[in-house]
């Protein structure tokens, strides 16, 4: 009984921590089958011993906690409740074999169970009055009625403007939207979400509302809450009702009457759910009229009236015929493998990305080896395991070359990360998120140059790398005429801001070419120590590594760098056009704050940011976006949030202004 009860308790500790992660950080990090499994082992667990289920069971609980980052919370009208899951087709059979015996001809709506965040509407009069996510499913969910607004598929006022009408539904993102902000995350130097799923909860959660609709997010309803002024006696009553108001329900719903039937429509949405636009996870079986469901009720966690079926992992083995390497547009390389055509979820797949060379290594695949792949409840399939058994003589395991596959630049491995990235700023793969960066705020600066502009000067080969900017106004009639940028006011504007970016400091220059864990900290930082760029491309390694914060990684890097031939002559060439290649900073690095790491954050009542930051380098000190036990002070202004928290757990100094500005006297 001992080891029973520590099972439970890892169980139950390990269901906690994935919920969390799911729920909660829009972060999972195991598969939906996985957690599945874990939460079925713990349930049966506990059928077996009773004596040993506690109320603050996962099993007992809806997952998930209201959260107050998009809003204040709010009390549920209707408890927004989970699902019971079941696996199999006698489960299926069961539940529907329960229902026959409680009620009269009972019938059953079977459809998707779309893999997305849950949201509750309520309509006063037929206008939105409120948005709420499921929160903790009982009492409280998050307010999210501005971001809801911001969805195309959340009508605002409704056609027959009934006295009071709640919906529930599943926001979600389609995959091709969801493709669409990954490309755009990485454009923008940021993290890519790892499915459509977490991408939808964090979008809805976050505060702006103009990102919220600029990702694209979608909503089906899938059932009536609440109503008065208006009944309906059964859910697809309801839905023609949703449908007729403009409203988006569930598609491709059946409405069946028999076991047979209820696992034939199970089947077919299995069959169908690869080619679908979304992912889903399951398919819904649910009692279509609304008395029966009333009379059998709820449990704390789940409806009596529904079970929603999960789909099991589909695998087939299929050969690797060949590994292709693929260059995002930040510089990242990819290893797809292309193997002989198999069909999964009722799709013909032929290649499954292998992410990265740690990825490759765990599987240890190789051109010609005999591979499982698999999909669960997912669109994309994955490669789960090489069987070592068929492996053809002489196969080895996959190797990334240390060259670029597109441009045949060096390529170089990211520190405390499994990404494999070119070098090269010239590199054709990566030119769009080269220009970007090296025009943004922590490099060039240079006001007005947006990602939309370069998107189109680099398609129409005005751009082809980073000094063909400072020869635009070669082509200002042309640019005018094609409208590119915009009319002439536009494009003058942004010509002059081209213009003025030529003298700025050279340690901005630096921090543009995109070389690897060379930032603007550490830009200023060596141009301190060398004055020019002409200076820093004659330095030697040992030169380079006495630059506080230039470890033996990075002076690698710079090496390389400004030994490339190609960049060598990009630098003559911005050089011919006038870019300033000198420093202002001071030089020797001597100053009040010399040594020292700040973290700003808050506003300040007296200088914004970029002032304090200037102070403090001008001073001989340095800035970084995030606090650490490296940091010597966290310079805090009104609304400081997670990082005051955190200086304060590591026991970092913490500055007003007024005492930062006594520091520096």
């Amino acid at each position: 009984m001992a080891d029973i009860q520590e099972e439970l308790r890892a169980l139950k500790q390990k269901i906690e921590y994935h919920s969390n992660r799911y729920y909660n950080m829009d972060a999972p990090e195991i598969s939906d089958h996985e957690y599945d499994m874990l939460m079925q082992r713990l349930k049966a667990l506990e059928k077996e011993h009773p004596e040993y289920v506690t109320a603050d069971s996962p099993t007992q609980r809806v997952g998930g906690e209201a959260k107050r980052e998009a809003g204040v919370l709010v009390r549920h009208n209707v408890p927004m409740l989970s699902l019971n899951d079941v696996f199999s087709r006698e489960e299926v059979e069961h539940f529907v074999e329960e229902m026959t015996q409680q009620f009269d001809q009972p019938e059953f709506v079977v459809e998707y169970k779309i893999d997305g965040l849950s949201m509750s509407l309520r309509y006063q009069d037929g206008e939105l009055q409120l948005a709420e996510t499921r929160g903790d499913g009982l009492n409280f969910g998050e307010d999210v009625t501005v971001n809801a607004r911001a969805i195309s598929d959340v009508k605002q006022q409704l056609k027959d403007r009934p006295e009071y009408l709640e919906i529930r539904g599943e926001v979600y993102m389609t995959n091709e939207a969801f493709e669409q902000v990954n490309e755009r995350q990485e454009l923008l130097g940021k993290k890519p979400f790892a499915n459509p799923r977490n991408c939808a909860a964090g979008t809805l959660r976050q505060l702006d509302s103009k990102i919220t609709a600029e990702r694209g997010l979608s909503m089906f309803v899938f059932n009536i809450q609440q109503t008065r002024g208006i009944a309906f006696d059964t859910h697809t009553e309801g839905y023609e009702y949703l449908k007729e108001q403009g409203i988006p329900v569930i598609e491709d719903y059946r409405v069946c009457h028999t076991a047979a039937e209820v696992w034939a429509a199970i089947c077919e949405i299995g069959e169908n759910r690869g080619r679908l636009g979304y992912d889903i996870d399951g398919a819904v079986v649910k009692l279509n009229r609304y008395a029966d469901r009333e009379k059998i009720g709820a449990t704390s966690k789940v409806p009596r009236w529904a079970v929603a079926y999960k789909y099991p992992p589909e695998e087939k083995e299929t050969r690797v015929l060949d590994i292709e390497l693929s260059v995002g547009r930040t510089g990242r390389i990819t290893p797809t493998a292309v193997f002989e055509p198999i069909r999964l979820c009722g799709t013909t797949v032929s290649r499954a990305t292998l992410h990265n060379q740690d990825y490759i290594d765990q599987l240890g695949v190789g051109i010609g080896d005999t591979v499982v792949v698999y999909k669960s409840g997912e669109i994309i399939p994955k490669v789960k395991e090489v069987r070592r058994e068929k492996r053809p003589a002489g196969t080895k395991t996959f190797q990334i070359p240390p060259y670029c596959p597109v441009c045949g630049a060096k390529t170089h491995r990211e520190e405390d990360t499994a990404d494999i990235r070119c070098t090269s700023p010239s590199c054709p793969a990566q030119l769009e998120r080269h220009i970007i960066n090296f025009v943004g705020r922590d490099a060039m600066d240079i006001k007005g140059f947006g990602s939309v502009y370069i998107e189109d000067l680099v398609k129409l080969g005005y751009i082809k790398d980073i000094a063909d900017i400072f020869i635009l106004k070669e082509k200002r009639e042309e640019l005018i005429r094609e409208g590119i940028v915009g009319k002439e006011k536009n494009t003058d504007k942004l010509l002059e801001a081209i213009e003025r970016a030529k003298e700025n400091d050279a340690c901005m220059l630096v921090s543009g070419f995109g070389i690897p864990n060379v930032g603007k900290a550490a830009a200023k930082a060596l141009l301190r120590q060398f004055g020019s760029v002409e200076c820093l491309m004659k330095a030697g390694t040992e030169e380079l590594l006495e630059v506080p914060d230039i470890g033996q990684v990075s002076a690698q890097a710079i090496r390389e760098f400004f030994t490339d031939e190609k960049n060598i002559a990009l630098i003559d060439r911005l050089k011919s056009y006038g870019v300033n290649m000198k420093t202002a900073e001071p030089q020797g690095g001597e100053g009040t704050l010399q040594g020292m790491t700040f973290v700003i954050t808050g506003t300040l009542p007296g200088m914004d940011r970029k002032e304090a930051e200037a102070m403090i380098e001008a001073n001989g000190g340095k800035v970084t976006g995030s606090v650490s036990k490296k940091t010597s002070f966290l310079l805090a202004g009104e609304n400081a949030g997670s990082k005051l928290s955190k200086a304060n757990e590591l026991g970092i100094p913490v500055l007003t202004e007024e005492a930062f500005r006594e520091m520096i006297k």
